[in-house]
């Protein structure tokens, strides 16, 4: 729309999906839950960030994609990955299909950022623009490949939406939710990270439809971090709430037993409670992804063989089968381009209708509704280093008392923090990025006071130009690969974020 993606403006269209969805039930006969003695499910997370790296000058250089980058650049860093990391995101299109025509029962969950999916978009179109009259998609080249290069093949977000909405391959494909820009929740404004989660369901509505979109019903938060403070954490959950989701992925080491101590059992649903220093109190299920080598578990399909190792407990007076769940990025790495593919083909034709089969999480939980078990049956957990919390906090004592208490468990003991966990324990998203974050908490103050407090119409082309740039500034990753070439980056969609919000507004 106007050269930006569709992100904003269809609110109550968008709410119409996700509550028509929640009365959309899986087709759980494909999977015999009652016959099974475990399960096991898989996730492929796939993220590009959109950088200003489309010309030669920082300041005025087009924002495009970094898969765009990497082809322009092939010989830099590892860029020369950049087809096989295009052929990863389609390579499930292919993958899927393959194994139903011989009658398999494959399964596998998607989380695609708004940046990533945007990125491809932008990309197709001006390979498109670059084809001859009649000339078929199917022979179209990524921008920045030269003719000599090999062909990708037919493009990805079509090949993403055959799977997605044919009834064949539907019940195969779970697509999560997630964040639009890939930022991190625990030190993005509570306001920006619900306009991230809308955002990425109306651009999804936009590229698969409704529908499509009625059927996302668990959420995968950008780099598995969770916060911890409880006023942010019930936030969160209140906009996965009120955003339609069922269910959230969590890491191992990101939570505790609301009782105190570790999860006993992560290969049962939980019931992942918040509580905010008000005495406010709302919970979703939490699904556990427990701690390893990520690329290494998927890519090598670990989950299958862990599970077959388990048996039926019971939860909620009812005999069930656990599930071992893991999540990995989709390209990244050696395992997950060359090792994954032949593996996840080999188990899945080997684990469809086993007594150790593939599933989705949501069929398995419409699974346990079938039988009795619902979300008050599973054992409450919360973000770390919040019972030491509960344990000293008055009950409704509000914000004011909240922070003291937290400054008071950081002067007794400097491992207590509120920055969250993730799927690293060792990397913190808030120390040495001051310079990354002062601009962002500009840009977004100027948002919320030009454009939220203002009742800016989320139709308005403005509106959606402010947002676009607001969120791409907010990315998660120019805050991981440390200073340098990122946080300048970072720094510079910020800038242009508060350029739009003076001069617009």
């Amino acid at each position: 729309m106007d050269g930006l993606p569709n992100i904003c403006g269809s609110e109550e269209l968008v709410a119409e999906a996700t509550l028509a969805g929640r009365n959309t039930t899986y087709d759980i006969q494909h999977t015999r839950f009652d016959k099974v003695d475990s399960a096991f499910a898989i996730a492929l997370h796939m993220h590009q960030p959109l950088i200003p790296a489309g010309g030669d000058d920082l300041e005025t250089a087009k924002i495009i994609s970094n898969l765009e980058h990497m082809f322009n650049n092939p010989d830099s860093g590892d860029n020369h990955n950049a087809t096989v990391f295009a052929r990863c995101y389609e390579r499930m299109g292919e993958f899927i299909p393959k194994l139903v025509r011989k009658g398999k029962q494959p399964r596998v969950m998607l989380d695609y950022s708004g940046c990533l999916l945007h990125g491809l978009c932008i990309m197709e179109q001006e390979a498109g623009s670059h084809r001859k009259p009649g000339e078929s998609r199917g022979g179209s080249l990524l921008p920045g490949a030269s003719s000599h290069r090999e062909p990708i093949g037919r493009n990805i977000i079509e090949t993403l939406r055959d799977i997605t909405c044919d009834p064949a391959y539907g019940r195969c494909i779970e697509w999560l939710g997630t964040p639009w820009g890939h930022p991190v929740a625990s030190s993005t404004p509570v306001q920006d990270y619900r306009l991230h989660v809308r955002a990425w369901q109306h651009f999804f509505a936009a590229l698969f439809g409704f529908e499509a979109l009625g059927r996302v019903r668990g959420f995968s938060p950008s780099e598995m971090e969770l916060p911890n403070h409880p006023d942010v954490f019930y936030e969160f959950v209140k906009t996965l709430k009120e955003c339609g989701y069922r269910w959230v992925l969590v890491q191992e080491h990101t939570v505790e037993a609301a009782e105190g101590g570790g999860v006993r059992d992560p290969h049962v649903p939980h019931r992942l409670v918040a509580r905010n220093s008000r005495g406010e109190e709302c919970a979703i299920t939490a699904i556990i992804k427990t701690q390893g080598s990520d690329t290494k578990l998927v890519g090598q399909m670990q989950p299958y063989y862990e599970a077959m190792n388990l048996g039926r407990r019971e939860l909620g007076g009812k005999s069930i089968p656990p599930v071992v769940t893991q999540i990995a990025d989709g390209e990244n790495g050696g395992v997950m381009m060359n090792e994954f593919p032949p593996k996840y083909l080999e188990v899945m034709a080997e684990a469809s209708g086993s007594s150790c089969p593939p599933v989705n999480i949501t069929e398995y939980l419409e699974y346990l509704d079938s039988i009795g078990v619902t979300e008050s049956d599973f054992p409450a957990i919360q973000p770390i280093m919040q019972g030491r919390i509960w344990e000293r906090f008055t009950d409704g004592a509000g914000p004011e008392a909240m922070a003291r208490l937290i400054e008071e468990l950081k002067k007794e003991d400097d491992r207590f923090h509120m920055e969250g966990g993730s799927w690293t324990n060792d990397r913190s998203w808030v120390q040495g990025y001051e310079q990354v974050l002062g601009p962002m908490q500009t840009a977004s103050a100027m948002f919320a006071e030009k454009v939220l407090a203002q009742n800016v119409p989320t139709s308005h082309p403005r509106y959606r130009e402010a947002l676009f740039h607001l969120m791409i500034a907010q990315t998660s990753c120019f805050r991981y690969w440390g200073q340098g070439t990122w946080t300048d980056y970072g720094r510079e969609l910020c800038r242009r974020a508060i350029d739009i919000l003076e001069k617009d507004f």
